[in-house]
C-alpha cells in the first residue's frame, strides 16, 4: 500500500466494531483465524476520561520502569482541542517518577523559545507537575537504524534522562502529516526545535512554510525520526491515542484550529506503534461520510497513509492487530 490508496472502499465491510475482535492488515482484510504470533494487541475504550485511560494503561504497562517521560502536546495558548488536563494529571500521578515532556517548536509561535513555552504551559494548565522542555539545554544525536534518509536524528538532550516513555497523543489531523498520532508525537515532538525539527521538515528557514518538505518524502522523514526514538527506548515505550476533538488541524494551530466535525471515538493503546496507528486510522475511516470527509481529505491529500506503509517497510510494528475492547 502507498499513500495514494483510499481506505474507505475496503473498510466498509470491516469487522472492526465495539465488542468484537478483529485481525486486520494494511489491505483492510480481517483475518479471524490468524495465529497469535501474527498480530499485535490494541486495547480500546469509549471512556475518554481518567478511568478509561488508567484501565488502558494497566494493559500496556509491561516493564515500564525507572524515570518515565510522558510525551504530550502542550499546544498553543488556549487551544480548544488539547487533551483534558484532569485526564493527563491522573495518568501522571499514577506513574511513579514521571514528568511531562515537550520540545520547543521550529515555527515562531508561542512555544518557539523556552521562556514563551513555559508561559504557554501555565496558560494551558500543564503546571500540575514537572514539565521538562527537553531541548532547553540543547540537543544530542541518536542513531536512526536502517533509515534511508537519516543515519541519526537530533533530539532534545534531556531525552537521555529517561528510562521509559509513555506517548500520550491527541489523535487529529495535521497540516503537513495529514494526521498526527503517536508517530508524529515522537517524530516531531522529541526532535529539538533548532536542529531536529528542521531536519525532519527539510526546512531552509523557520517562516517559509511553502519551502518545507511535503508529501511522501516528509512522511518518510517523520517515520525515521520516530524510529530513532522507538529504538532508543526499546521495550520501555508504549503508545496511547485519544480520538477526541479531531479537528483537521494540529494543536499547533491553537484557537485557529478548524472546529471538529468528527465525533469522539475513544482511546486506543498498544505496545506496538504501527498497530495503534493502524487501528486509529481504521476507526476514523469507519465514521459516517459527513464526519469523515474533511479528515479523510486532509489525510490523503498530504499522503498521510505513507506513515503506515513506511513503518511496515522499516519493521516498526505489526499492521495486523487484535482489537480488544474494555
Amino acid at each position: 500500500m502507498n499513500g495514494h490508496i483510499s481506505r474507505r472502499s475496503f473498510l466498509r465491510n470491516s469487522a472492526i466494531a465495539v465488542g468484537t475482535v478483529a485481525v486486520c492488515d494494511l489491505n483492510g482484510l480481517c483475518r479471524a483465524l490468524a495465529t497469535e504470533q501474527d498480530r499485535s494487541q490494541v486495547f480500546f475504550t469509549r471512556d475518554i476520561g481518567s478511568d478509561g485511560l488508567l484501565k488502558l494503561y494497566s494493559r500496556i504497562d509491561r516493564g515500564m520502569a525507572g524515570k518515565t517521560a510522558i510525551k504530550v502536546h502542550t499546544g498553543e495558548p488556549h487551544g480548544p482541542n488539547i487533551l483534558p488536563r484532569d485526564m493527563v494529571k491522573a495518568l501522571q500521578r499514577h506513574i511513579p517518577d514521571s514528568a511531562l515532556v515537550e520540545t520547543n517548536t521550529l515555527y515562531k509561535g508561542r512555544r518557539f523559545t523556552t521562556a514563551d513555552h513555559r508561559e504557554t504551559i501555565e496558560i494551558n494548565g500543564w503546571n500540575f507537575c514537572p514539565v521538562d522542555i527537553m531541548d532547553e539545554d540543547g540537543a544530542v544525536m541518536i542513531p536512526v537504524k536502517g533509515g534511508r534518509h537519516f543515519r541519526e536524528m537530533s533530539v532534545g538532550r534531556h531525552l537521555l534522562r529517561y528510562d521509559s516513555l509513555v506517548v500520550l497523543t491527541h489523535f487529529k489531523g495535521h497540516a503537513m502529516g495529514g494526521f498526527g498520532g503517536s508517530l508524529k508525537n515522537i517524530a516531531i515532538g522529541c526532535a529539538d526545535g533548532p536542529i531536529g525539527k528542521k531536519m525532519v521538515h527539510a526546512a531552509p528557514d523557520n517562516d517559509n512554510y511553502g519551502a518545507w518538505l511535503k508529501g511522501e518524502p516528509f512522511q518518510e522523514n517523520m517515520v525515521e525520526s520516530a524510529k530513532a526514538i522507538a529504538d532508543h527506548f526499546g521495550k520501555r515505550i508504549v503508545y496511547i491515542n485519544v480520538l477526541r476533538n479531531m479537528s483537521v488541524d494540529c494543536d499547533c494551530a491553537g484557537v485557529n484550529a478548524a472546529p471538529p466535525k468528527a465525533r469522539d471515538v475513544g482511546i486506543l493503546a498498544s505496545t506496538d506503534l504501527l498497530a495503534v496507528e493502524q487501528a486509529s486510522i481504521d476507526m476514523v475511516y469507519q465514521l459516517p461520510e459527513e464526519e469523515l470527509h474533511d479528515l479523510k481529505e486532509r489525510i490523503e491529500s498530504r499522503k498521510g497513509l505513507r506513515q503506515l506503509s513506511y513503518m511496515k517497510e522499516l519493521n516498526m510494528g505489526n499492521d495486523r492487530y487484535e482489537l480488544i475492547t474494555l
